[in-house]
């Protein structure tokens, strides 16, 4: 009693108004059935018209019957309290003029937007932690003594390995030669051809990529005195948005603990690109989309798409 009280709704007849529903739905779903099995059953045809007459009505009677009881209960149900249960969020969902307000579903969208977020964050704080560069309290609190601190093995790799990964990787894929050089140390970078298409300058530490460069293959990749050039945007638009798609599956591929596999992860989403300038658009079915071919490939099924079909 005190729910109906609290609430403005007799439940009891909430319930019973449900349970009429689903018989004015069977009600209804008879006579389309009658009316879908016509007039058999009978050997003459007066017969059947009258059978058919007869059985059409009782259904139309029953149909009838629940809607009156619908409607009655309807009438016992009652109205909800002026305390909304969704406060004064849910009172923008009985705004009339959805298409002039939209606060209500705006709100909804806001709201799922800040989920995604906060679970988002949460993976990235997860991944961060994996890697954290700082002494935690707890470890502070415990002993005054300063521990040494151990340094991530996946960071020291011997560059035999390093090389070795890189060669295994360029035997892959014919289409693409991989060029490796240490200008500045044990540090290596990539001077990645892709057929006839484009050049990738890959910036490495050991087998974590730190930045990547991408130019068209008619572009010159080095400096005045020989060396890769790793700071120079290219000349054309195309192979700019690929360098920010580029950048954006490093951010993507991360498994710190595999860093192999991450580079061929990288190199693998990285040679779909051999068609950048044959594949049509998975979306829109276009070659070209504001003077530009599809820059965006999908990092699990590698298909094409425009930067603004991919949403």
């Amino acid at each position: 009693m005190a729910d109906v009280l609290s609430v403005g709704v007799n439940l009891e007849a909430f319930s019973q108004a449900i349970s009429a529903i689903q018989a004015l739905r069977s009600s209804v779903s008879r006579v389309f059935d009658c009316l879908k099995d016509g007039m058999r059953n009978k050997e003459t045809l007066e017969g059947r018209e009258k059978a058919f007459i007869a059985h059409f009505q009782d259904n139309l009677h029953s149909v009838n019957r629940d809607l009156n009881e619908l409607e009655r209960l309807s009438n016992l149900v009652g109205k909800p309290s002026e305390n909304h249960p969704l406060h004064n969020s849910g009172l923008l969902s009985l705004d009339p003029v959805q298409d002039k307000t939209p606060l209500y579903s705006q709100l909804l969208q806001a709201y799922k937007w800040s989920n995604k977020l906060q679970y988002h964050a949460g993976l990235a704080s997860g991944l961060l932690n994996q890697q954290s560069l700082k002494r935690s309290a707890n470890q502070m609190g415990v002993s005054a003594k300063r521990r040494p601190k151990a340094q991530p093995t996946t960071l020291v790799l011997p560059p035999q390995y390093v090389d070795d990964v890189i060669s295994r990787i360029d035997r892959m894929f014919p289409e693409m030669s991989i060029h490796l050089s240490r200008p500045n140390g044990t540090s290596a970078m990539l001077l990645v051809t892709l057929g006839k298409v484009l050049k990738v300058i890959v910036v490495m530490r050991s087998l974590f990529i730190d930045r990547t460069i991408v130019k068209g293959y008619n572009e010159d990749v080095h400096t005045e005195d020989g060396k890769l050039d790793i700071w120079s945007k290219s000349n054309y638009q195309v192979f700019q948005k690929v360098t920010d798609h580029a950048t954006t599956a490093l951010l993507h591929y991360q498994l710190p603990q595999m860093p192999d596999v991450v580079v061929r992860s990288f190199m693998t989403w990285l040679r779909s690109y051999i068609k950048l300038f044959q594949a049509p658009c998975q979306r829109c079915g276009k070659f070209l989309q504001d003077g530009l071919p599809p820059t965006w490939r999908d990092f699990r099924t590698l298909e094409a798409f425009h930067d603004t079909c991919r949403q």
